[in-house]
């Protein structure tokens, strides 16, 4: 078996931070590290990824997650492929000093008759920008358009605890669609839900934001034979590409100890909210587990031949870092085992 694991913010977002592993003890996923080929490559997040590596370009600048997602959880809503969708999520701004930063729904909880009262207002205001939106789960808003508007946007996760005025949409378009975003700014501003919100001591839901917009792709190749996520795209993505999915396994060991073949695709998306959230006590707490209950497991594996090629791939705003081994990269006994400190100097 040939196994990519993609591990979002393995390392920690912030190369000043080197204390943040202090007294961490990682044998399995230092091991693994330490003796492994490396490359290193401009920064992604996880859409970006996903989407290249499905051979999928972009549309105008921009990824097509929207359509992707709608064809796999909503097809109802699409009456053809060639219909343009966008992602339009609830999103909270926190003005601080001269930036704006953005907090998504891992920051605040929505419920759906609070989205559906918004949304519902929201065609009410903006219906002669023609724009649709449509609630497909109460974090996750989608807007229908009856063409491709000309502007460039950022995925969500990439503007996620970011000062926004760096990726505010860009464009021959770009006026229009930033006076509808404060014209939605200013509709919720005093909007009951939030009113509600405010009282009960929780973050209003004071914005959404506009990414991903697209048509379906014509075609969707998978370079993988099976795909383990619980990660919306990606189970997409694999729907889209007739490739087996499911979820994580609940014991890796069991997985790993079976007859697989193929070209395996887990994603390990536990630290990514963490790591951008900054919340450096959780942060650790799940590294330490991933350590013991995926990679121990993964690195007895590649000992045993059950995987016979693992490539393991980190994402951050830093940079993208591929980790490459096969059972002979193990033999290697003068690459000892390494502190994660020293591959955050590795990034662009």
């Amino acid at each position: 078996m040939k196994l990519t694991l993609l591990v979002p913010n393995l390392l920690w977002p912030d190369p000043q931070q080197p204390e943040i592993y202090h007294d961490l003890q990682l044998p399995s996923v230092t091991t693994l590290l330490s003796k492994s080929q490396k490359s290193t490559h401009p920064p992604q997040d996880i859409e970006a990824w996903l989407c290249t590596a499905f051979d999928i370009p972009k549309q105008s600048g921009n990824w097509p997650v929207a359509p992707i997602l709608l064809k796999n959880n909503a097809p109802g809503l699409m009456k053809t492929d060639q219909e343009f969708w966008m992602r339009a999520d609830p999103v909270h701004l926190r003005i601080e000093q001269n930036h704006i930063m953005l907090a998504d729904h891992q920051a605040f909880q929505i419920s759906e008759s609070e989205s559906a009262s918004i949304m519902t207002d929201l065609n009410h205001y903006l219906k002669n920008d023609d724009l649709e939106f449509n609630l497909l789960k109460p974090e996750q808003w989608y807007v229908r358009l009856p063409k491709a508007p000309e502007i460039l946007t950022h995925t969500l996760s990439e503007v996620t605890c970011k000062n926004i005025n760096h990726y505010l949409p860009a464009g021959t378009a770009s006026a229009k669609w930033l006076k509808i975003f404060n014209e939605i700014q200013m509709l919720l501003h005093e909007h009951p839900v939030n009113l509600a919100r405010e009282s009960r001591g929780e973050l209003p839901v004071n914005s959404v934001w506009f990414w991903g917009g697209g048509t379906m792709p014509h075609s969707i190749r998978s370079p993988f034979t099976h795909i383990w996520s619980q990660h919306d795209l990606t189970q997409s993505l694999a729907t889209a590409s007739s490739t087996s999915h499911a979820a994580l396994p609940e014991h890796p060991e069991k997985w790993l100890q079976t007859s697989l073949t193929g070209h395996h695709l887990v994603l390990l998306n536990d630290l990514h909210g963490k790591a951008k959230y900054r919340d450096a006590y959780h942060w650790r707490e799940r590294l330490k587990y991933l350590d013991t209950h995926w990679f121990h497991p993964i690195l007895t594996a590649l000992e045993n031949k059950a995987v016979e090629q693992l490539t393991i791939t980190v994402l951050s705003d830093l940079g993208t870092q591929d980790f490459n081994l096969t059972r002979s990269s193990l033999w290697k006994v003068w690459l000892r085992p390494k502190p994660l400190t020293s591959f955050m100097s590795h990034y662009l």
